[in-house]
């Protein structure tokens, strides 16, 4: 199939779908007439085999007490040792319905109320939100951003860790929403630093298959050749990749034996082991089957990314977009239009002057401000529009 008739096929529309993007906006924006870009999720549907697996599932019609099947574990072993040279072991993989759930599993877990965690802003919100909930004391390290591309600042990283004695550090990898696929290089040092200091590391790796033209997601469990696999908790899904995030399933990856014992421990309290047997069935054949569908969506991803950073060149031309090269969340600085100023601020050009509902950076944290995230897994003409919006709004 190609691009052309894979966006003909696959791309309903969602609005009236009880659908979390399209559906939610008169409550979170205070309008439903916006342009959904926000959440991390598809307007695309999962791979056929997918539609065709569960439709033959609820004909069946009974929906009892299920077992694990042993392909759903060896269909993802398959997809890492094939897609990312990661050879894991089916007792290193345990369950959890979400990759935030399992970061606040992890921290509740491995660390103490007062303890410090550290993380690299701006990130993913619900890093912070897992750190202060659980009453443990945010630290951060804030990336370093040169004319949009970003980088890790690897003195001041170590400094933190030192002078606040942080427990747990939690990496996004693939970074969200900066769209940075580190290298090899980058993740050997952040993870020495961390085995050096004693500090367990959460691996947040949900963007591990959206990695965008010639660059390569290294798993940080084989950076090194495994050298930090006994510091390091992965956490990844089918979810982003092939867009089942209602399905709720996702991996837990736990090759040290002691950590896992104490993650054996914890589950046995929660009494959460186990997950939704359609989502068994939906992971197992989108990790069978899924390949070349994942293949069209990451040119389309590539060709919206390109469309967008070629009319901002042209139209916006100081506003400055992150160079993209893994998820498929744009990372725009709209500063030179608005201002630093705080989400209060950037309402009236990105709501009512552009007309789009997205995550505002300032959700992200520290060095956030004035950025906005726009979600490119979606139709071509959506992406036409949200330029449109926005040259509209800075010609206003």
């Amino acid at each position: 199939m190609n691009k052309e008739l894979f966006l003909k096929e696959n791309c309903p529309d969602r609005r009236g779908t009880d659908c979390s993007k399209w559906d939610i906006l008169k409550n979170k924006y205070g309008d439903s007439n916006l342009l959904s870009m926000w959440v991390a999720d598809m307007d695309f549907k999962a791979p056929r085999e997918v539609i065709e697996v569960l439709k033959k599932k609820v004909e069946f019609g009974v929906f009892g007490y299920s077992i694990t099947r042993e392909e759903y574990y060896s269909a993802f072993i398959n997809w890492e040792k094939e897609n990312h040279n990661w050879e894991i072991k089916k007792d290193w993989i345990r369950f959890t319905p979400g990759v935030v759930t399992g970061i606040f599993w992890c921290v509740n877990l491995f660390t103490e109320k007062g303890d410090s965690v550290i993380i690299n802003m701006p990130v993913y919100y619900p890093f912070h939100t897992a750190i202060k909930d659980l009453d443990r004391n945010l630290i951060y390290s804030e990336l370093v951003n040169k004319e949009g591309r970003y980088t890790i600042d690897f003195e001041d990283f170590e400094k933190k860790i030192i002078d606040n004695n942080v427990r747990l550090y939690i990496l996004c990898s693939p970074h969200n929403p900066v769209g940075r696929v580190w290298k090899e290089e980058e993740l050997d040092k952040l993870l020495s630093i961390c085995k050096k200091h004693g500090v367990i590391v959460i691996s947040d790796e949900i963007h591990h298959d959206l990695v965008l033209w010639d660059n390569k997601h290294i798993p940080s469990g084989i950076v090194s050749n495994g050298r930090y696999s006994d510091i390091i908790i992965t956490l990844t899904a089918a979810s982003k990749t092939f867009n089942l995030a209602g399905m709720k399933n996702s991996f837990v990856i736990i090759s040290n034996e002691d950590l896992r014992k104490k993650f054996d421990e914890y589950i046995k309290i929660l009494h959460e082991d186990t997950g939704n047997m359609l989502g068994y069935y939906a992971v197992e054949t989108a990790y069978t089957h899924g390949k070349e569908w994942l293949k069209i969506v990451l040119e389309i991803i590539q060709d919206n990314y390109n469309y967008l950073k070629n009319r901002l060149n042209k139209e916006l031309p100081f506003a400055i977009l992150t160079p993209l090269e893994g998820t498929y969340l744009a990372w725009l600085d709209l500063s030179a239009y608005t201002g630093k100023v705080k989400e209060e601020g950037m309402k009236d050009f990105v709501q009512n002057k552009a007309r789009l509902a997205i995550d505002y950076g300032n959700w992200f944290g520290i060095g956030g401000d004035g950025f906005i995230r726009l979600n490119l897994a979606t139709i071509p003409g959506n992406i036409k529009r949200a330029v449109d919006g926005l040259v509209k709004a800075a010609n206003n």
